[in-house]
């Protein structure tokens, strides 16, 4: 698989990993669009959201509570941040494994671009 993210997850290639454990793995972004911008990955392939399947609802979860987690670790939640997950060409989407952008430690603006 050539999956850039996969590769990482298998430790092929490296990645400056933040927090792991059975199914997420979150690692800083190597183009940071804030002071702090951690990916979160499920560590099962699933390429786009409109791929996921029902029985992948919990991992879904866990991206969510995880990215909480780390912004609260990180000092930035009660003042607040930004999660995105991106969907195909038109959405933004650059790496086709599902993940999730946490961003914090700045003010950001609505429309998102």
């Amino acid at each position: 698989m050539e999956c850039l993210f996969c590769k990482i997850i298998n430790r092929e290639i490296p990645g400056d990993i933040v927090y792991e454990d059975d199914e997420v793995l979150a690692f800083n972004d190597l183009n940071p669009q804030a002071p702090t911008h951690i990916l979160i990955i499920p560590k099962k392939h699933i390429a786009t959201l409109n791929d996921i399947e029902e029985s992948d609802l919990a991992t879904i979860g866990r991206l969510q509570y995880t990215a909480a987690q780390i912004a609260k670790e990180k000092g930035f939640a009660d003042e607040g941040y930004r999660v995105v997950m991106n969907c195909n060409d038109m959405g933004g989407q650059t790496v086709y494994h599902i993940h999730m952008h946490l961003m914090g430690g700045r003010e950001f603006t609505w429309p998102a671009g």
